[in-house]
């Protein structure tokens, strides 16, 4: 039984806790702040996070508490009109094998927490902040800002974007600021007007901007998320800011868009970051999980997703370890799972950057071609675009079918480009 201590209590440090105590060794949660608990609203499930619940045992919870809703659909931003949509009914959920679901940050991370409250071999410690640590010839020594340090036989680094661990193992500075500026709340559903509730994820498009609203909380509220493209260049996170600031960004808002926009009262602000696809994950007995390890952007909405998909993979290769084989066997099992995620998470954070700026933000030309390309896909042509996403199974290929890495050190997926797809069939369209 191996003892690993995971860097940060959020869903995903809890679900590597319960991936690493499910294989059967103890995971020690190190969070930061004084209590586990989630910041944000609204966060979208789609059939690979829920492949990855069931494997955590916790997708009961989390299907309880969301909206499985009937479809996502993109629209002209300003004329209203339906660009495309996907209905995520029978023959979707046939094809992926589960429901396209919206949830409240919360209800996800209260599942995960209460799991692991109730998980033998798991232990949450609050108010412990990890900064670094120190691999000797068995063990790792975890570093925290109050002077100790914690021996364990591996360290996690699920300790977010700006995660400690990944300064020292990959040292690679901050993240990358976008540009694009996100105002989110969150409000009743009894406040919105009936014809406006809408059982579907809805994303109105527009030049250099979208707006994103859906019902979280078991359709008791509806989450509303507004992007621009404006180029800001310092990093704010969850900002107290006023409605009329909102409502002046965006005067050019389909008037139904606009009503639920001026629903919102409690905005909070955020300039979205990511980082490029690494190829370093691991030093030793130390790895990066999550966004730790792969920060994307929010256009495919997979950050949780990928999390989710991580844990599993990482609870399946350290599974079978044993006291024994402590030595050099859990600095290799680390470098296999790093191996086996590498690439895929990759691709998505390559996708998503993509998707911001190819199918949510494109201005004339560029949104012209975009709509003539959505206009000719069907369901089926959609779903099958989706395939390699939402079909995928978190428990990975074996680890003797992972592809070798390119001789430049690069990732396949940096090298190959997304893709994605939509990507090769809209660069086709619009050349």
């Amino acid at each position: 039984m191996l003892n690993i201590a995971i860097a940060g209590g959020g869903i995903g440090g809890l679900a590597a806790a319960l991936a690493v105590a499910r294989s059967g060794h103890t995971a020690q949660v190190l969070e930061r702040n004084t209590e586990f608990a989630e910041l944000g609203a609204g966060i979208q499930l789609a059939p690979n996070a829920f492949r990855a619940l069931d494997r955590l045992g916790v997708a009961e919870p989390v299907r309880a508490s969301a909206v499985h809703v009937d479809a996502l659909r993109l629209m002209d931003g300003r004329s209203g009109a339906a660009l495309v949509s996907l209905p995520l009914g029978d023959a979707y959920q046939r094809r992926f094998g589960s429901p396209y679901s919206v949830v409240q940050r919360g209800d996800l991370h209260t599942a995960l927490l209460r799991a692991c409250h109730a998980h033998d071999r798991v232990t949450l410690l609050s108010g412990v902040t990890v900064t670094g640590y120190r691999n000797t010839p068995d063990a790792v020594d975890v570093l925290t800002a109050d002077g100790r340090s914690i021996e364990a036989d591996a360290l996690i680094g699920a300790d977010g974007m700006r995660s400690r661990v990944r300064a020292q193992l990959v040292g690679d500075g901050p993240p990358q600021v976008s540009g694009h500026t996100i105002h989110r709340t969150v409000v009743p559903m009894a406040e919105v007007p009936p014809a406006l509730r809408w059982n579907s994820v809805n994303l109105w498009a527009g030049p250099g901007w979208h707006f994103v609203h859906y019902p979280i909380a078991g359709g008791d509220k509806l989450n509303l998320a507004i992007t621009r493209d404006d180029g800001a260049r310092d990093a704010v996170a969850g900002v107290p800011t006023g409605r009329d600031e909102v409502l002046a960004g965006f005067p050019d808002l389909h008037p139904d868009a606009r009503r639920l926009l001026e629903l919102g009262r409690k905005w909070r602000t955020w300039v979205l970051c990511d980082r490029a696809p690494t190829d370093t994950w691991t030093d030793g007995r130390v790895c990066l999980i999550g966004d730790a390890a792969h920060p994307m952007l929010q256009y495919a909405a997979q950050g949780a997703c990928m999390a989710l998909e991580d844990a599993v993979v990482l609870g399946e290769t350290l599974d079978g370890s044993s006291p024994h084989a402590v030595g050099p066997d859990v600095a290799g099992r680390l470098a296999r799972f790093a191996a086996l995620r590498r690439e895929r998470t990759a691709r998505v954070q390559e996708v998503s950057r993509w998707m911001g700026h190819a199918l949510y933000h494109p201005d004339g030309a560029e949104a012209d071609a975009r709509d003539a390309l959505l206009a000719s896909l069907s369901p089926d042509g959609l779903m099958e675009a989706m395939d390699w996403l939402h079909a995928h199974d978190s428990a990975g290929p074996p680890v003797a079918a992972v592809r070798p890495r390119p001789a430049s050190g690069r990732s396949a997926a940096s090298d190959q480009g997304p893709r994605f797809p939509l990507d090769r069939r809209f660069r086709t369209c619009h050349t």
